[in-house]
């Protein structure tokens, strides 16, 4: 354990995968929301280089098959599977869930990276739900539910990424935290969840649409959305990304194992920053959701 670096806001994330190489060498991956100019595609791109597979996942089948593309042309020895997946349905998660158990490969990892785009708030999913929470909690909590009572060699890390869009995503982001902190709790040892905030990185989802409005209107981006240094700190390219943009944290998170006793961690820029509240109720409130008990 006293081999591996100090990791920090200036950690590159090819830095953290370079470090931890042997911890990730063999792993499955699941990454949610993988499309091109994202957090997730930047991290299946980082660890495709020495992960034994890494599963893609998003709603679009084409931005899935642009994804897988642009990695193999990138790194040609991954081994990258592509996963349709809408976290907004229940069914679309039961029916992506059971695709993922059939596999023949076993499963280390899951990185629940997904969001809903802002400009989607007012539309309530086929459930009924706020779009953002949907994708946000109650999705990631069906399928994580669904594949650790399938797959009992889950055993390594599930981390719940956030990050910086609105004042509005406030509760998704507290959603998080709480059932990172609860699932741990409840697996008794089993499964390490992690929660983390990656700094402010401009994605491709604060480019466009209600979300690129919203940071303007709260001065996070200046009136022609570019990042505005002058009230946030920003991180640049080198320290927020892998080779281009993924934050260091997701590969921290995901794979350091000095974390390994600190199940339910919360960590910013690499650091842990535990935040502690009541869970108990929110795991409530997702099982009746999705209308089935997630017990281990």
């Amino acid at each position: 354990m006293s081999d591996f670096p100090t990791f920090n806001a200036k950690t590159t994330a090819q830095d953290a995968a370079t470090a931890l190489a042997e911890q990730i060498r063999g792993k499955t991956v699941l990454i949610t929301g993988t499309s091109i100019g994202g957090i997730g595609f930047e991290a299946a791109r980082v660890l495709a280089r020495y992960a034994g597979m890494v599963i893609i996942s998003g709603y679009d089948r084409e931005r899935l098959r642009l994804s897988a593309a642009a990695i193999e042309k990138e790194v040609p020895s991954a081994n990258i599977r592509q996963l349709v997946l809408d976290l907004s349905s229940l069914a679309a998660v039961r029916k992506a869930a059971a695709e993922v158990n059939a596999y023949s490969e076993p499963l280390h990892v899951i990185i629940h990276n997904a969001a809903a785009s802002g400009s989607l708030a007012l539309n309530p999913t086929i459930d009924g739900l706020e779009p953002r929470m949907a994708t946000a909690l109650v999705g990631p909590f069906l399928l994580t539910k669904l594949l650790a009572r399938s797959r009992p060699e889950l055993t390594a890390r599930l981390l719940y990424i956030l990050r910086l869009y609105t004042p509005r995503c406030g509760g998704a982001k507290a959603a998080g935290i709480l059932f990172a902190s609860e699932l741990s709790r409840r697996a008794g040892g089993r499964i390490g969840a992690y929660s983390l905030h990656p700094g402010a990185i401009f994605t491709n989802m604060n480019q466009k649409g209600q979300d690129k409005l919203d940071l303007i209107g709260m001065g996070a981006l200046t009136a022609e959305g570019l990042p505005d240094e002058t009230k946030f700190t920003w991180k640049t390219m080198g320290e927020g990304a892998a080779t281009e943009l993924v934050p260091a944290s997701t590969i921290v998170a995901a794979f350091d194992p000095r974390l390994d006793s600190k199940a339910g961690a919360y960590l910013d820029d690499c650091v842990e920053a535990n935040e502690k509240e009541t869970a108990s109720r929110l795991w409530e409130i997702a099982e009746a959701i999705v209308g089935e008990k997630f017990a281990f």
